[in-house]
């Protein structure tokens, strides 16, 4: 209930104010965003290529209204692009986009979304590596799905997001299932009306088991999005029984969250790459992280109250 709660507050203006209107909120921030500007992602990318892990990195900004707005979304992931060019990482550092930030939710929004990421997937198609579609609510799945059919068939890296909380997505992820897609499976992180997703925590939990048995067989780059130790345990024992080879799945973790974990798997000899938010645009991504567990929230209540 609390963590419904907190994902219906992320779309509240109000209580966006107030948070992010909060100078001790920017303390607990910084554990799951690294930062504001393109140096900070950065600086948190060259951190973590010395823990051996890799990095998706998303700038946000998904709240746009205008056209404009979008194309500043563009814009900063070229920009984004271009400073990760001397880095040489190649697939190390790839690049994760919400298409609400391209304009998906605007009049006209799917056509204006695919016209906007389409050179992000070609300037990282350019370096080497290559972008993802993060998914949304429920109301943008057919659109985003759309979108990635589009790009896949010149940038056929392009990586797609589904969510274990909507009841389709089982699904969706056999269609997908298929050589050289790349899926990132999550739970899902999204508040959602029982008619189209589960909302009880196990049926998620259940339903996000049978999607990666659907991936982990299939002929696709499963990429797990998981902190829950029984899904990693579960992964583990698929890579055992499917044979996969180091190369052909990875682990995918949050910026800031079981960094031990990541470190742990990655020496381990699995891919482990963590998912990097930066930019001024944090609130809606930040509540997210707060429903998702409540030692999050924890931390974050705690941090309001002390001083030091």
């Amino acid at each position: 209930m609390l963590g419904q709660a907190l994902l219906v507050a992320s779309r509240r203006p109000g209580l966006r104010r107030a948070v992010v209107g909060t100078p001790v909120t920017r303390r607990v921030v910084d554990r799951f965003v690294a930062g504001e500007q393109l140096p900070d992602a950065l600086a948190a990318v060259r951190s973590l290529q010395a823990d051996g892990v890799a990095v998706t990195l998303d700038h946000l900004g998904e709240d746009i209204t205008t056209r404009a707005e979008a194309v500043a979304s563009r814009d900063a992931y070229l920009a984004l692009l271009d400073g990760l060019a001397p880095l040489q990482l190649g697939p190390a550092a790839e690049v994760s986009v919400k298409l609400s930030a391209f304009g998906q939710a605007l009049p006209g929004g799917h056509d204006l979304a695919l016209e906007l990421v389409r050179p992000v997937a070609e300037a990282a198609t350019a370096l080497g590596t290559t972008v993802t579609l993060d998914m949304e609510d429920h109301t943008t799945v057919d659109s985003t799905l759309a979108v990635l059919a589009e790009l896949r068939r010149d940038h056929p890296g392009t990586g797609a997001v589904l969510q274990s909380a909507l009841h389709r997505t089982e699904a969706d992820a056999a269609d997908l299932a298929v050589a050289g897609s790349r899926v990132r499976l999550v739970k899902g992180a999204y508040a959602e009306p029982r008619t189209v997703a589960f909302t009880d925590k196990a049926e998620v939990d259940a339903a996000y088991l049978r999607c990666l048995d659907v991936l982990f067989r299939g002929a696709g780059y499963p990429m797990a999005g998981t902190h829950d130790p029984a899904m990693i345990a579960r992964v583990l024992e698929l890579v055992r029984e499917t044979g996969r080879a180091a190369d052909s799945y990875e682990f995918q973790l949050l910026y800031g969250i079981r960094t031990g974990e990541q470190q742990r798997l990655a020496r381990e000899g699995h891919t482990v790459r963590a998912y990097v938010p930066y930019g001024a645009d944090w609130y809606g991504y930040f509540m997210r992280r707060l429903a998702e567990r409540p030692a999050n929230l924890q931390f974050f209540l705690r941090s309001l109250v002390t001083t030091s």
